[in-house]
């Protein structure tokens, strides 16, 4: 749809405009910036080209994002037609939650899956709720023949769902979720229009005749969306495209159980709320803390709102005057009766759970499970939550809460661009220096001057003489522009290990904290850039580490030389002292709180091919042990290719280990003859083999979310 509003327009500086940030730090919330996907170069003129076409699209993306906005409104007033509180609120969530908004603003599928999604369910919705059984207050004599509400035969409105149904799964996979209830809503419009005879013959004779309505839905949603789901199987043998999507994304080195994906909620709910840009621009912690318990509040309040429907219905009942059958035993019609009398509702709560459910499933698999995937049940979500978190309340009361909700998401949605996104994007976020820089003038091909330097902000830190694994260093480079450059030279902070002559911790961006490559830079200008670099807990110590700070070509690789030929500068050396504790290298690894680690030593750490090295892991048994565990030990490459392993079943089976019992295991790894020279990380972990599966340890992390199944404890250079 995007192409066909701007089809006018000449896109060929696509490239050019396309300008991407090699270096960004995307879906990870940084101190240090280096937020930006892509470049924006100031002098490209936004009214042509590239730019005048994402503007268009962005505009319609907006007018989509109202389309949404209205959908909701009538959703949630045909769940809840008596409670005007319930469908403003749930209107004011949808428009007012701000990762709703910004994806609005952007150039997405998103924008397009939520409207459709959204008008699907309101003509289910209508189509059986409220007010099918008459027309202009007279009842219908068509017997079925016509949809009442819309004035339409029954054989249309089933072609015209089925186009709004194909047009959302052509938008995105969960569009195909929209078929089920399709079916579902054709089943009750059957029951509807029956004499709701409980019986299963006559249910079943419902159910034949609405899966042969169905087709007339699934027809267009076939000619619309079927041949890029044939595509898929052609192209990547999987219907839904998702190994395309993986290779890309990468995968999970183990299936997320659902312990996992419940610990990782929190950096779900923060992508569902708002966290913007790359997905690593945050609010203030404490606005998710609010949302978050207005979420919990709503769940609560709802089954509160189920009981109280539930006494209703069975109050009611006893008075013979119910919606449910009271006068026979047929709790198959019971069952239909209720569906159809709660259907705006059941629909809603289908939908919700069916997308919820598709994320879980594709979170299983990827790293990728940010809450804006469910915004295609955005419209249901929000009429769930605020029914659950009102419905049960006086109408006096629902009113104030609701008011307050919809003020504090407002406020919070109207200030998001000036607080959080404006800032991460606005160049010369540095203008001074924190205290008392140190002076190093290295002049880098009389095109970049490093000035001065700070290694932390503050007194303390500026005077902090050794460091521990686990520390952050804060470092600031002062730049001076002397010249104007037409290349791109990235800035490369690098925290080496002379034993490998490899960085343990490294920060690479361009100046201003991503923002500005050196092609856009001016001479005489001065550029402050704070750099944040984490020395990981595995680090090996002691250790003296060097600080090295230069310039490099991302294309090409090319590093930019000094004055004096050296392609980088020492700007400090730094102690790392031992991590406190009773074992060398002192860590402490939770593997799912069977065994932790609590040491290591690897000797030695820089071999020849076909040199023995010799790694001692020291564990610990967290509880009594019921099973036998074998620990491994690898040399991998990026490309995961073993070129050194050694899996070892201890002499004392892990089952016989007492509680906070600790052994000491030595594994032997010898590179692989064939091994290129260069730096590998050594993995670690344990498994065992049940049904002649390996089944490994997941890793628990400090706050309680299960991780990865193996463990990168530290580098090993092989010459």
């Amino acid at each position: 749809m995007g192409a066909a509003l701007t089809f006018w327009i000449d896109s060929s500086d696509m490239e050019t405009v396309r300008w991407e940030n090699p270096h960004v730090d995307n879906g990870i919330i940084t101190n240090d910036g280096n937020n930006n996907l892509v470049v924006h170069d100031p002098a490209l003129n936004p009214w042509q080209g590239t730019l005048l076409a994402v503007r268009i699209v962005r505009i319609f993306s907006v007018l989509l994002g109202a389309a949404t906005v209205y959908l909701t409104y009538h959703i949630a007033k045909m769940v809840a037609p008596d409670r005007s509180e319930v469908v403003l609120g749930a209107t004011a969530v949808t428009a007012f939650t701000p990762m709703f908004l910004f994806i609005s603003g952007a150039v997405n599928n998103d924008n397009l899956i939520v409207p459709l999604a959204a008008l699907a369910l309101l003509m289910m919705i209508k189509v059986v709720g409220g007010e099918q059984s008459t027309i202009n207050g007279q009842q219908s004599t068509d017997n079925g023949s016509r949809i009442t509400d819309y004035g339409l035969p029954l054989t249309v409105y089933c072609l015209l769902l089925g186009i709004v149904i194909g047009l959302a799964a052509l938008t995105k996979l969960s569009g195909i979720g929209l078929l089920p209830l399709a079916w579902g809503t054709l089943v009750i419009v059957g029951w509807q229009r029956s004499e709701k005879d409980g019986r299963v013959t006559a249910v079943f004779r419902i159910m034949l005749k609405a899966s042969l309505q169905f087709l007339l839905v699934l027809l267009p949603v076939l000619l619309i969306a079927g041949w890029w789901y044939w595509r898929n199987v052609q192209l990547y043998d999987d219907w839904r495209g998702w190994t395309a999507f993986i290779a890309v994304l990468g995968q999970r080195a183990h299936p997320a159980s659902l312990r996992q994906l419940w610990a990782e909620r929190w950096g779900f709910m923060l992508s569902f709320w708002g966290l913007f840009g790359g997905v690593n621009i945050p609010m203030w912690t404490w606005i998710y803390h609010v949302l978050n318990a207005t979420v919990v509040a709503g769940v609560v309040g709802f089954v509160v709102y189920v009981g109280k429907e539930i006494r209703k219905g069975q109050g009611a009942r006893g008075k013979g005057q119910g919606h449910l059958l009271a006068t026979r035993n047929w709790q198959l019609a019971n069952l239909f009766n209720l569906v159809e009398h709660y259907f705006p509702l059941v629909i809603c709560l289908l939908w919700a759970g069916a997308v919820v459910y598709g994320i879980v499933d594709w979170a299983t698999i990827t790293w990728s499970s940010q809450g804006r995937l469910v915004f295609s049940a955005l419209p249901a979500l929000a009429t769930l939550l605020v029914l659950g978190l009102v419905g049960w309340m006086s109408a006096r009361l629902a009113r104030r809460v609701v008011r307050t909700l919809a003020g504090f998401m407002f406020v919070i949605a109207a200030l998001a661009p000036f607080l959080w996104i404006r800032p991460a994007y606005q160049a010369g976020q540095f203008t001074a220096p924190w205290l008392v820089p140190q002076s190093i003038n290295a002049n880098f091909s009389d095109k970049l001057m490093l000035s001065r330097f700070e290694v932390g902000k503050t007194a303390v830190s500026q005077n902090k003489t050794s460091y521990l694994p686990g520390d952050t260093i804060d470092l600031m480079l002062h730049w001076d522009v002397q010249e104007a450059m037409s290349e791109n030279w990235s800035v490369f902070v690098h925290l080496n290990d002379p034993v490998l002559g490899k960085p343990v911790a490294q920060r690479d961006m361009f100046l201003d904290q991503g923002l500005r490559p050196t092609s856009l830079l001016q001479a005489g200008e001065t550029i402050y850039n704070y750099y944040e670099l984490g020395i990981p807990k595995t680090a090996v110590s002691p250790a003296e580490l060097e600080l090295f700070v230069g310039l490099y070509n991302f294309q090409t690789g090319e590093r930019l030389p000094l004055d004096d030929g050296r392609d980088a500068i020492l700007l400090d050396r730094l102690t790392l002292e031992p991590a406190p504790g009773d074992y060398p290298n002192s860590v402490n690894v939770n593997f799912e709180d069977e065994l932790q680690l609590l040491g290591f030593d690897v000797n030695p750490r820089r071999v020849q091919r076909g040199e023995p090295v010799t790694l001692t892991l020291y564990w610990q048994a967290k509880r009594p042990l019921t099973t036998d565990y074998t620990f491994f030990a690898q040399v991998v490459d990026d490309d995961t290719t073993r070129w050194a392993a050694h899996d070892m079943a201890p002499p004392s089976p892990t089952s016989t280990w007492a509680e906070d019992e600790v052994r000491s295991i030595t594994l032997t790894l010898t590179p692989d003859d064939e091994t290129p020279p260069d730096v590998y990380p050594i993995i670690i972990g344990m498994y065992t083999v049940v049904d002649g599966n390996f089944e490994r340890l997941q890793i628990i992390a400090e706050d309680g979310r299960p991780t990865d199944d193996f463990l990168m404890l530290t580098l090993l250079r092989v010459e």
